[in-house]
């Protein structure tokens, strides 16, 4: 079996690029079946992010083969050309596989490192990946332990203290340019997680007014409510767009929400009084045209690379303090796969000896008439407490031997000595 890994992240592509990779919530079932249709037979999850998008299989197939196919399958799913993403691809097999969803899981992957979104956008991908069924034991293992690991990573070090989320840097940048929020009317598009934890640092930081847009109205005056905001519905953005200093756009539109010329004749109507965007949605919410108008700052995802590189050294500390916890981890999980390696193996040896058993005690309780039903038991649990003894030391040995990194040979020889099936079956 292979356990791999291929995708792309915010070190590796430009947000263009990832804007082309993205799944979509309504899409990811249909994806997920459309990569087993290809890789028949695989354990499969998908995760996809803002700043990632990364395709984990569990197959009998070799690595090669496997990533081959998840470079088809997702040049074919998203129509982009090989040469388009090769580049920026990076493609993780068997132990490295392991420990790079581990180092995902516990944030020490992400554009913020230690921002605690990650871990609840992993779950939510195996858990979509189970629910359709695409999962298997090992699949199900791999993921399970990376949530423990990174639980115990939050609770160990002091990784996730401070500015540790995208919203979080966000807003720094814009109080970077805006030294007083108190005056500033902030426009917040979108209602979900993201547009909430960048409200509440808003207004930690004490932004003045507050307006939230939504295409979804009712969830629009569900979080201004909490904040003592306003909220619009996202069909009269460009009618109130004129009122906003700070726009921090955050939805999971397919398409732009905001575009260049909606901004111009914003800007025409305050005066020309600038106005500082920041686009934290993947695909992006605002034109990125509007980065050529006067009096318009607008900063991407790409953008806070520079602020989050920062905060990287920053926690250099415990940084190390989290990958020896993750290698730990990562040790953990591929003793106990490569010592799934010997299941087939003890099964078939164990099912062949019983079964010599059975065939030799029938023939020798056939000569024995004479036995009343209790001694026909005792015999009976004799022959296997002699199995069970003979076998004891050969299965702690095989245990044993699967969890060297060459246990093939072993394997292959205990088939071959017990003339035992092709894989232990």
């Amino acid at each position: 079996m292979s356990l791999v890994v291929s995708g792309l992240n915010h070190r590796t592509s430009e947000l263009a690029l990832r804007e082309r990779l993205v799944f979509s919530e309504e899409a990811l079932p249909r994806a997920l079946k459309a990569l087993r249709e290809r890789i028949e037979g695989a354990g499969a999850v998908i995760l996809s992010t803002c700043n990632r998008s990364e395709v984990y299989v569990n197959h009998a197939g070799d690595p090669a083969y496997l990533h081959h196919e998840i470079r088809a399958f997702l040049c074919d799913w998203h129509s982009i050309a090989p040469g388009d993403l090769s580049p920026a691809l990076y493609e993780y097999a068997d132990r490295e596989t392991v420990g790079h969803l581990f180092r995902v899981a516990a944030s020490l992957d992400s554009l913020v490192i230690g921002e605690q979104q990650i871990l609840g956008q992993v779950h939510e991908a195996y858990q979509v990946a189970h629910r359709e069924q695409t999962t298997d034991k090992v699949v199900n293992a791999l993921f399970q332990k990376a949530f423990t690991v990174a639980k115990r990573v939050r609770s160990q070090t002091s990784i996730g203290e401070g500015k540790v989320s995208v919203s979080s840097v966000a807003v720094d940048l814009a109080v970077s340019i805006f030294t007083d929020l108190s005056g500033a009317t902030v426009l917040v598009i979108g209602s979900g997680e993201m547009s909430e934890q960048t409200l509440q640092h808003l207004v930690d930081r004490g932004a003045g007014r507050v307006i939230v847009a939504n295409r979804t109205i009712e969830n629009a005056q569900a979080l201004a409510q909490r904040f003592h905001g306003e909220a619009i519905a996202l069909d009269a953005l460009e009618s109130r767009l004129h009122e906003a200093d700070i726009v921090i756009s955050s939805t999971g539109a397919p398409g732009l929400v905001l575009h260049a010329d909606q901004l111009q004749w914003a800007l025409r109507r305050r005066s020309q009084k600038p106005m500082f965007l920041i686009d934290i949605a993947v695909p992006r919410d605002i034109d990125a045209a509007a980065n050529q108008l006067d009096n318009v700052y607008l900063y991407t995802m790409d953008n806070l690379k520079e602020v989050a590189d920062r905060n990287i050294e920053a926690r250099r500390d415990e940084i190390d303090r989290s990958l020896e916890l993750v290698d730990a981890g990562v040790e953990q999980f591929w003793r106990w796969l490569r010592g799934l390696a010997a299941e087939p193996t003890i099964v078939s040896l164990s099912k062949e000896l019983d079964e010599i058993r059975r065939r030799e005690l029938e023939k020798t309780l056939a000569n024995l008439k004479g036995l009343t039903p209790d001694q026909r038991e005792e015999v009976e649990y004799l022959t296997k407490r002699i199995v069970s003894n003979i076998l004891q030391r050969p299965l702690a040995e095989i245990k044993q031997e699967a969890h060297e990194e060459e246990h093939g040979s072993v394997l292959a020889a205990v088939r071959r000595l017990f003339g035992l099936k092709e894989g232990g079956a």
